[in-house]
């Protein structure tokens, strides 16, 4: 009796169908990653800042700001700063404050100091989604 061999000839015909595709597939690839850059910062002088911008602040002691106006809760208990940030969407929509898609403006920025705890920025995170807020993005630069 003889032993049973493996015939590997449809194994290399596979294979090499198999390098082919993969062949001619390869350069249809993308060969780069296009990133947006920001542009370089303009030194002529110091631009105001855009008053439809909306910043949350969170303070040193956990108190929450709004722009300039303080005393909205504190990161424990957010509510005051949820319905600030409903009240503020609602005259937005009312007086036709859109962005450039011709959506109501609802971007807001949150900004903390580097020494607060990472939960405690979450929980603000999550009170100005629940105001409605979208775009929402981390302000990074003048932290104190």
């Amino acid at each position: 009796m003889s032993t049973p061999k493996i015939n590997v000839t449809p194994l290399i015909d596979v294979l090499l169908v198999l390098l082919i595709i993969f062949m001619v597939v390869a350069p249809l690839k993308p060969a780069s990653f296009h990133a947006k850059l920001p542009s370089a910062p303009d030194n002529t002088g110091r631009v105001s800042p855009d008053p439809t911008t909306l910043i949350v602040t969170v303070g040193p002691q956990l108190g929450l700001t709004l722009n300039k106006e303080s005393g909205l809760g504190t990161t424990d208990d957010p509510s005051a700063l949820v319905a600030k940030l409903k009240d503020t969407f609602e005259r937005r929509e009312a007086n036709g404050v859109l962005d450039e898609k011709g959506d109501v403006l609802k971007a807001v920025f949150i900004k903390a100091p580097r020494n607060i705890g990472y939960g405690n920025v979450v929980r603000v995170i999550d009170a100005v989604k629940m105001a409605g807020a979208e775009p929402m993005a981390l302000q990074i630069d003048y932290l104190e």
